[in-house]
């Protein structure tokens, strides 16, 4: 089992930034990427940003120039760094993982409990 600790969430007014933060702890074996997904209400959840473990990294085209994912390998953390943030931004963000666990034989993904964004205007 993989747990997935978010932080960094709150309110911000438009043209402010935020940056969250999401640490992964338990059985890490063979991460395949970790990503920022998130969700309005009413709407779908939507990958906002991935990286690989290769570092390779893509993004949604409504946040492409204004966010930004990295990741700290040694520490099993991945940031999204958010600047310029809309009002359009405002959701509920949610860390994901995925791994291939060979005691599974396949791919498993993990979640976040979730940490609010709200961007005022």
């Amino acid at each position: 089992q993989v747990q997935l600790v978010e932080s960094g969430g709150g309110l911000v007014q438009a043209g402010g930034s935020l940056r969250l933060s999401c640490t992964a702890s338990g059985s890490i074996f063979s991460l395949n990427h970790m990503a920022w997904y998130r969700q309005a209400p009413g709407k779908q959840r939507d990958l906002v940003a991935q990286v690989t473990d290769a570092g390779t990294t893509k993004y949604a085209d409504s946040v492409k120039g204004r966010f930004s994912i990295s990741m700290d390998y040694a520490k099993n953390t991945v940031y999204l760094q958010m600047n310029s943030l809309i009002p359009e931004d405002t959701a509920v963000y949610y860390c994901n993982l995925e791994q291939y666990e060979p005691w599974q034989r396949r791919r498993v993904e993990y979640w976040g409990q979730g940490t609010q964004v709200t961007v005022s205007s």
